[in-house]
């Protein structure tokens, strides 16, 4: 396979004439064994979570992640504490948490009308969008929905790597599969608390949810399990409320509850914070770094042009150029 995928890779660079000072762009070590003969003018790793960690990974993936630290000229990390571990295996290692596109995910503040599959579930309605997988404590959504049979959990997310027959089936916990990004706000504008109930177990050790910053951009209170990136520095900056216990989750969703949604004072912080955690930003600090990995290889081209970079902003850091 990865023969082929090579193959596939060498006809690709061919087919639209990438030029040697090319730049390869990693999400995931396991593209090493058919990209290693290539020669970049800088590598990246983008490391946004810790894969090894995650039910069914490849047993060669800390190996290629070896071989990739070798080759990489910057590393990124999606979290700072991914980057603490990071920081102890690369020389060059910088922490780029997830930014948000706050103008997109503002459009729940202002929405107005339902989505039809989520119209009819009556409030108070509690919601998560994401991947529902092994890093879900579904446990302690099954206990919150028992504690609080009055309230609606509507889940939003596709269900990947874990039996569906395993989900916690009640008539107040509500699946409503996978949405598109422009779906999204239309469906958290209906929700009056958002929800991060993540698993406390090796593969939620380092993660860094992007849906944290995109649940404070609509406007929604949260609550969260003890994620560390979650309770630094949302939790401490009281963004976020913190509780893993099911008697402790429901009766921070009680208090979120009685605020209020949006109240005043508590956005004006969220938007203070969220100002400064825009996807331009964070790509303007990335290229930074890349030039000045590239020109510590001493293989910039003589012309002026630099390696193609695609500025990710749009669509988040999924947008840019991987080879």
């Amino acid at each position: 396979i990865d023969l082929a995928i090579e193959s596939l890779l060498d006809g690709l660079i061919a087919e639209y004439r990438i030029s040697p000072d090319h730049l390869l762009w990693y999400y995931t070590p396991m593209a090493i064994p058919f990209s290693a003969h290539l020669k970049p003018a800088a590598t990246i790793y983008d490391c946004m979570d810790e894969l090894s960690a995650f039910q069914g990974a490849d047993s060669a993936l800390k190996q290629n992640e070896q071989e990739l630290f070798r080759r990489a000229d910057v590393v990124f990390t999606g979290g700072h504490s991914l980057y603490e571990v990071k920081k102890k295996q690369h020389s060059n290692v910088y922490a780029f948490p997830s930014s948000v596109d706050v103008p997109h995910f503002e459009k729940a503040r202002t929405h107005t009308g339902e989505p039809a599959d989520q119209a009819a579930i009556p409030h108070p309605r509690l919601g998560y969008v994401g991947v529902i997988d092994e890093r879900m404590d579904l446990e302690l959504l099954a206990r919150c929905a028992e504690l609080r049979p009055a309230w609606h959990f509507v889940m939003v997310g596709p269900v990947v790597k874990i039996q569906v027959e395993s989900l916690p089936k009640a008539p107040n916990i509500h699946y409503v599969g996978g949405k598109s990004y422009d779906e999204l706000p239309a469906y958290l504008a209906g929700w009056d608390v958002a929800l991060l109930p993540f698993a406390r177990n090796e593969s939620t050790k380092f993660i860094s949810p992007t849906k944290t910053p995109e649940y404070l951009a609509a406007g929604k209170p949260v609550v969260s399990t003890s994620i560390r990136d979650v309770v630094r520095p949302y939790g401490e900056n009281e963004l976020v409320l913190i509780a893993d216990r099911p008697e402790d989750f429901v009766a921070a969703a009680e208090r979120l509850l009685a605020n209020g949604p949006g109240h005043v004072q508590w956005l004006a912080q969220v938007d203070e914070f969220l100002g400064s955690m825009s996807w331009n930003r964070t790509w303007q600090g990335m290229k930074l770094l890349i030039q000045d990995a590239v020109s510590s290889r001493g293989q910039r081209a003589e012309s002026s042009e630099e390696p193609m970079m695609i500025n990710p902003a749009e669509k988040g850091r999924d947008a840019c150029l991987t080879i």
